[in-house]
């Protein structure tokens, strides 16, 4: 079986640890290297893991960040299939019936006679 892989994206870790706390003090950065996203863009690139990246707009990044590639995407194994939960974080799959689901107790389609 072929091992599945994913990434972590630390665009946001990246940024706090150079004092860049909001999302609107990338955004400027990025204008400045003719990488023009709405705030709105911005926002989402910084708080959620994109599934699609322009080149030039990850080359902006590493060079705003002063950081090698490896440090922003981090490639990790995948643990299965994944879901996302009410939060919207990821949760990993389980076997175990959930508390709010119905889990393998399942109703049975009615005869009627």
């Amino acid at each position: 079986m072929t091992a599945k892989l994913d990434y972590q994206w630390h665009l946001r870790e990246l940024m706090a640890a150079r004092g860049m706390f909001s999302t609107t003090d990338l955004r400027p950065l990025l204008a400045e290297r003719d990488i023009n996203l709405s705030a709105s863009q911005v926002f989402r690139l910084v708080t959620e893991k994109p599934e699609r990246l322009s080149m030039k707009t990850l080359m902006a990044l590493i060079d705003i960040l002063g950081c090698r590639m490896e440090e922003l995407i981090e490639p990790v194994r995948a643990t299965g299939r994944q879901r996302k939960t009410a939060s919207g974080e990821t949760a990993a799959p389980s076997s175990e019936p959930s508390e709010n689901g119905v889990g393998s107790f399942r109703p049975k389609r009615a005869r009627i006679l």
